[in-house]
Parts: structure tokens; sequence; C-alpha cells
């Protein structure tokens, strides 16, 4: 019979495939056996309306077999075959889907779903071999048609002998080259693991003739050689297997073949759930953060099975965002594969399944966080961030999810504490969670507005990510204590008769504060005896929402609109700078200008701002030492 030439489009996409399309040349493999699959289950759908068809699912398989000798590949099945027309539409023209018009034409509603798209997968198989043949007899047909091809030249088809219904693949592999081996896909050992990796939940067997070694009968210390047909898929998916038979090396194994990550998980969550909703889940959490995941590219979501069948590699829907570097997937019996991508957004099902996973990854994280805090801590270095995000996002509405899964650093403890911790400890005089922002955490400890506070005996949060102040102002307050930064205006420390002596040195300084604010009109709100410091001589504080923290962040941020902070300089009154601030403002005024803005400038230094202008800081701190 003389050679087709495919279609222009299709040889072009044939070409693609061969050398680009796929990455890993062991994924033709998957696509064979898959689409062997799909072919047993379109006699099974058949069986279904046709009462003179009964499907025996101990006569369907899937067969594979090498010929080392002849570099022959062979996958075989018992499907529904094909006719001498379906042999020219379905391999003649590339990506038309013999599965999917059948599926079309078809509408399985028992989870026997025809997901596959014989056609595209199929010539993937080119990728090692350099000439295919396609035996295929259809079921209810007498008559056997063969399609071989040698690549992108075209193909031939002709009658054939088939004695049983199916379709038999045979794959001329490849001889090995400089760069490429392909001796590997003739290998026993290397077909059954790709079978094992890729379609480990096929339905069907997938058989193999298989070696091995065995005690020789009635010969000590004898082996014989041997080969026997062995069925190497298991057939049943990890999730839908009873958790008391599962190790956790059986998880981490799945959480690898799967490709979820290349680190070890800290914790598997394995969910059957047979309520309102019924569903399998595996989940993941893992330790170490993928190398994308706080940029625009990363994208979350759950692979999503129905029936075993994969319908979606992430669906986002099932995980909120404060929860999005959970791995995993989630099989179902009540969607519909007909289900698209916008629809799934408002299936009602889906929605409780998300619901119910959100509580799942909580209560494991709070159990990581009560028994395994070392591996709790090792996940929150990776994915703390995003929690916090969580509290903020979306105006607080998922703050009561999360604020029991937050952790800060604590000035007493010197570790990580959560705020629970920190309550728990808090003496009955002190009214607030105080803490402090920063860069780290040795400069926090620096920080000059942490003395009063720490002279009380009360223990300070240290903020040292950009969004942590951001997300405690979403928090507002927590088992109704509010929070309080160590630099805002009242600390809420200070006893009525320490207020007063504070109003009285404001009240009799009045001139001099107000000097010096003048001296700094535009760069502080205002000047005032500092009710905070010990041993420092200034610091900034600031007034209203808005603290000098937040404002460096907004300030980095693109198309930064110039935010600032209502700013105060607070000045120490016990410290011998007063004294000389005093004299300069009786004696020299030019000197009470220049210590005013020495002050200020160190106050911004101490805070980690930019001075404005550095040449001008340079010069007065020479003029103080002429």
């Amino acid at each position: 019979m003389a050679k087709k030439e495919f279609k222009a489009e299709s040889k072009r996409l044939l070409e693609m495939m061969i050398n680009s399309i796929y990455t890993q040349r062991e994924i033709f493999l998957r696509e064979l056996v898959s689409n062997a699959s799909d072919a047993i289950d379109k006699i099974y759908y058949k069986a279904l309306t046709d009462d003179n068809l009964v499907f025996n699912k101990e006569d369907y398989y899937i067969k594979v077999a090498a010929d080392k000798a002849n570099r022959m590949l062979t996958i075989t099945d018992t499907g529904i075959g094909m006719t001498q027309e379906e042999l020219e539409n379905n391999l003649g023209v590339i990506a038309k889907s013999g599965s999917l018009a059948f599926k079309n034409e078809n509408e399985a509603k028992d989870g026997h779903n025809i997901i596959g798209q014989f056609g595209v997968g199929f010539y993937s198989a080119f990728m090692v071999a350099d000439h295919v043949t396609v035996t295929s007899r259809a079921l209810g047909s007498d008559e056997a048609f063969r399609w071989e091809s040698g690549g992108a030249d075209g193909y031939t088809i002709e009658p054939a002998e088939k004695d049983t219904v199916g379709t038999e693949i045979v794959l001329k592999i490849k001889e090995n080259t400089e760069e490429d081996s392909y001796d590997e896909f003739l290998e026993e050992y290397r077909l059954r693991a790709v079978i094992k990796k890729y379609s480990d939940f096929i339905r069907y067997p997938i058989k193999m003739d298989v070696s091995g070694q065995r005690p020789k009968e009635g010969a000590e210390n004898e082996f014989e050689e041997y080969r026997e047909e062995q069925v190497v898929n298991s057939m049943v998916p990890i999730w839908r297997k009873n958790k008391d038979e599962l190790k956790d090396e059986d998880y981490e194994n799945f959480y690898h073949e799967k490709r979820y990550g290349f680190d070890k998980p800290l914790k598997h969550i394995h969910v059957k759930a047979d309520g309102a909703v019924v569903y399998n889940a595996i989940l993941f959490i893992p330790e170490n953060t993928p190398f994308d995941y706080y940029t625009k590219e990363y994208e979350k979501g759950l692979e999503l099975y129905s029936n075993g069948v994969l319908i979606m590699d992430k669906c986002g829907d099932l995980l909120p965002d404060y929860f999005s570097f959970v791995k995993g997937m989630v099989d179902s019996e009540d969607l519909s594969l007909n289900i698209s991508r916008e629809m799934l957004q408002h299936d009602r099902q889906l929605t409780m399944i998300a619901k119910n996973i959100k509580s799942k990854i909580k209560s494991a994280l709070q159990s990581l966080l009560k028994e395994e805090r070392e591996n709790y801590e090792k996940f929150y270095q990776a994915f703390g961030r995003q929690l916090k995000f969580g509290v903020y996002n979306d105006f607080g509405q998922n703050k009561d999810v999360l604020q029991d899964l937050l952790l800060f650093h604590s000035s007493k403890e010197k570790k990580l504490v959560t705020l629970d911790e920190y309550v728990s400890r808090m003496p009955e005089d002190q009214k607030y969670i105080y803490y402090a922002s920063g860069e780290s955490i040795d400069r926090i400890e620096k920080l000059p507005q942490t003395e009063l506070v720490a002279d009380k005996g009360y223990e300070i949060l240290y903020f040292t990510d950009d969004v942590d102040e951001f997300a405690i102002k979403m928090l507002m307050k927590y088992k109704e204590k509010e929070f309080k930064s160590v630099s805002s205006g009242d600390l809420g420390i200070e006893s009525e008769g320490e207020d007063k002596a504070a109003d009285t040195e404001d009240s009799g300084n009045k001139e001099l504060f107000e000097a010096m604010g003048k001296i700094l009109e535009g760069k502080v709100k205002s000047v005032k005896a500092s009710k905070r410091l010990k041993s420092h001589p200034v610091c900034l504080s600031a007034e209203g929402d808005l603290s000098i923290e937040m404002e460096k962040i907004l300030n980095q941020m693109p198309n930064n609109q110039g935010i600032q902070a209502d700013k105060v300089l607070e000045i120490n009154i016990n410290h011998d700078v007063f004294q000389s601030l005093k004299n300069a403002q009786k004696n020299d005024q030019e000197k009470l200008s220049l210590y005013t803005n020495l002050l200020y400038n160190q106050a911004l230094l101490i805070e980690g701002l930019p001075v404005s202008d550095p040449v001008e800081f340079t010069n007065d701190i020479c003029k103080m030492m002429v």
C-alpha cells in the first residue's frame, strides 16, 4: 500500500513533539499505557448500555514486553480496538483525539470517564523509536488493520491478521548514539520503574514477564533462573489504601514520586471523608521553601482527581492563599469530569472540600506546633511569612484562623514564642503586649525605646519581617490584650505621679522644646521630655497608627508616595546632653541649632532611617570637635 503523508500541520507538530515538547523520554510509556487503559474503559462503558456485551474485568489487561535481541518493545491491550477509519482519523491526524470524541458522544456517569487523548501522546513513542507498528482489531469486527510509520515521512495502513480484539503497538527502539543511549527502554527493571512511577494507579493490571531466581528443587544452596508473568502496578492508589497498612516511608515515596518537592515533608495528612461530601486526600507540609515561592510565578494548588483520574494539575480553589505552601492531591467521586476551571470556583462540593481541607491543615499545624516544636519552627522559618500575610490580607478576615500559629522572637526567652505563651506569663499589672520593630534582633535589642519596658520586667516581641507590624495592626488584640509598640507615644506604663512629673518637665522646658521644634520644622511634629529613656540621650517615637518602621517599609515600595509617620523627638532630661541644650538656649542660639540637628540625625540613625544631608551632618560633627 502506498505511503500516506501526514497533513502539513500534523507533520510540523510531530517534528516538534519528537524534538522538544517532552523533556523526559520515559514519558512515552505513560502515554501508551494510558491510551491502552482508555481503550479498555471504552468497552466497560459500552457494556453498560449493551445487554449483549458482558464486561468481565479479569479478561482485561495491558501487557508490556521487551525483546532486547531485536530491540523491540511491545505494548498490548485487550481494549476496544480501532477500525481502519479510526486508525486513519486517530493516528493519521495528530492532535485529533479518539478518546475525546468518544467522551463527547458518550457521557460516562459511573467514574469510568474517558480522558485520554489518543493521538498526541501516542506520538511521544517516536522519541525512543524510529519505527512504530500498530495492529488493531475493533470490537465487533472480524477484520484487523496495521498502521506503520517511520516518523514524519508518513504512514501506511493495510489489512492484517489478529486473533483477538484489542491493539498491539510495537516500537523499534532506536540504536544508541554518542549522545544518547536507548537501551534503558529494553531493560526490565527500567520499564517496571517507569510503570510504577507514572501508571501505578491505572485500574487494570499491567503485566510483564519478570525474571528472577529461586532455590533449585532438590539441590541445596543452588538457584535457578526463571521468568513468570507478574502484575507490576498496584491498581489501588495510595490514597485509597487503609492508613494502617501505610508507613511514613510510603508517604515520603509518594511525595517524591509525584514531584511535590525535593525535600522531605515535615508532616503528611491522610484524609478519608465520608460525610456530606466524599473524598480522599493526601496533603504534605514541606520543610523547605520552593525557589519561586515568594514570586508571582508560583502557582498554588492541589492535584484534583475524580475516581483516580487526574482532572487538574493545580486546583487553586482547594487552598486558601495563606496555606498555599501545602502540596498534595484530592480525589472525589462527587466531582463531574465535565466541570470547567471556571465552574470549579462555584461548585458546592468543591467549596465544602476546600473548607474541610483548610480545617485539616490548621489542625495538623497546631499538632506540629504542640508535639514537634523543632519541626514546626523549621516550617515557620520557611513559611511563617505567608501566615502573617494571611493575617494582613483580606482586611484581617482570616486572623482568627491564623493567630495561634504565629511565632515571634522573645526578648526574655531568646527564642520564638507563640502569642498564647506570651500572654500566659504576663504579670498582672501588664496592660499590653509589647513589641519592637527593626531590621534584626541585634538592632532591636539596642533600641533606646526598649529601656523602660525592659526595666519593668515586661517581655518584648521582636518584629523583624516587613509584614509583622502590618499583620499585628490588623490583629489589633489577642485574648483581649492590645498590642503596643515600644515606640508609641503612650506606653501605658507610667504611674500617675510619673505622668505629672513628665508633664511638669515639659511645661518647665516649654520654651526650649518649642525652639528645638522650630529648628526641626517639617521633620518632627514636636519635641518633648521622654518618659521612656533611661541611659540614652534621644530617640524618636511616633503618634498615630503609622509607625516609623511602617514608614520605612512603605517607602521602599515602588511608586511610594513619600508617606511619613508623625515623629516626635524625645529628649532624656536626666542625661548630660540636656544640660548642654539648656546652656545653649541661654547663651548661643547657633549652638542650640547645631545640637538639635545632631540629636535629630542621631535619632534617625538609631532608627535605621537615612540622614537627609550626610555632608551637613559630618560638618556638624567637625564643628563639635573644634
